[in-house]
């Protein structure tokens, strides 16, 4: 299909997708608090709050991070943090630096991302002066797509380039080494260990990059994870990515394959403007309804990290 063979096309209206979201807050439910914090390799980190309710009663609430895809920006996953907010979890999410819809200058380099993350918990853990404290023995990550290989590295998969590279020689048509043949990934400064053990817990969606992962690592990973692929996933193809990682767990995640869902049904439902607008991000497939899909994916997210956490 056309959306495989025009990568350049793609980014472009994906950037132009998280352009409009940002310049019209009416499209996008905002964050409670959104702010900036330093990255010690440089720069600012954005980043945005979604608070529960009972703010200043003086008990520590559990902490969601959420790590967003290709291109995209802290809102990106806004209707799940509001979910999670509403069930009593403090939410944040960041625009990962080089990988957003403003500057996508190092959007392949994902071993990059779960520094990003890391930073983001030790932000909230230690230096967050908001209206409620954070139980730093509760903390769990949600990652959709590249996000989801972030969570699976904050986890503690240990990444490898050398399988992405030699996969993308056998099927150099698959978007994802498109990209690739644009944008080669750096292996001389690719971060193989990611892993953050204040994470408790993760959900995975649309998982990218699986086969990077190691097997003797991944063999190690404990801790609740819930996983969910898309069971016509276009941008992702099967059994590349998800599979690797659901198989290789050392501890059995809870797995959901969501039947007739495309890649971009893990988004939220695109306001009318935005769906004329960029209709490859935000089509679905006849007969599938993304809005009744995210009423069930939230309350299962939520269910997960309430029991998990």
């Amino acid at each position: 299909m056309t959306l495989l063979r025009r990568p350049v096309a793609l980014i472009a209206a994906l950037a132009a997708c998280m352009t409009l979201v940002s310049a019209a807050p009416a499209l996008a439910q905002e964050a409670d608090r959104v702010f900036r914090f330093a990255d010690p390799e440089g720069g600012e980190i954005e980043a945005g709050v979604w608070l529960p309710e009972g703010a200043g009663d003086g008990v520590p609430r559990p902490l969601v991070v959420i790590s967003h895809g290709n291109l995209g920006s802290f809102q990106g996953h806004h209707d799940t943090a509001e979910a999670l907010a509403d069930a009593g979890f403090v939410v944040a999410a960041l625009t990962h630096p080089g990988d957003n819809w403003r500057d996508p200058s190092r959007s392949i380099q994902v071993s990059d991302r779960p520094r990003h993350v890391s930073l983001l918990i030790d932000h909230m853990t230690r230096d967050w002066t908001g209206p409620m404290a954070i139980d730093s023995a509760r903390i769990g990550a949600f990652g959709f797509s590249a996000g989801a290989f972030t969570v699976t590295a904050l986890a503690g998969g240990v990444s490898d380039p050398a399988p992405l590279l030699r996969h993308c020689e056998v099927h150099p048509e698959q978007f994802l080494c498109t990209l690739l043949e644009r944008q080669p990934i750096d292996v001389a400064t690719w971060r193989p260990n990611g892993h953050d053990p204040r994470v408790k817990a993760a959900v995975i969606a649309g998982a990218a990059f699986g086969m990077t992962f190691t097997a003797d690592s991944l063999a190690e990973v404990r801790i609740p994870i819930q996983m969910w692929q898309a069971g016509d996933d276009e941008i992702l193809i099967a059994p590349f990515h998800a599979e690797p990682i659901r198989d290789g767990l050392g501890r059995q995640p809870e797995f959901h394959r969501v039947d007739g869902a495309l890649h971009h049904d893990f988004l939220p439902v695109c306001p009318p403007g935005l769906a004329a607008s960029l209709p490859q991000l935000c089509r679905s497939q006849p007969g599938f309804d993304r809005a009744a899909f995210h009423q069930t994916f939230n309350r299962e997210v939520v269910r997960f990290f309430r029991e998990a956490l």
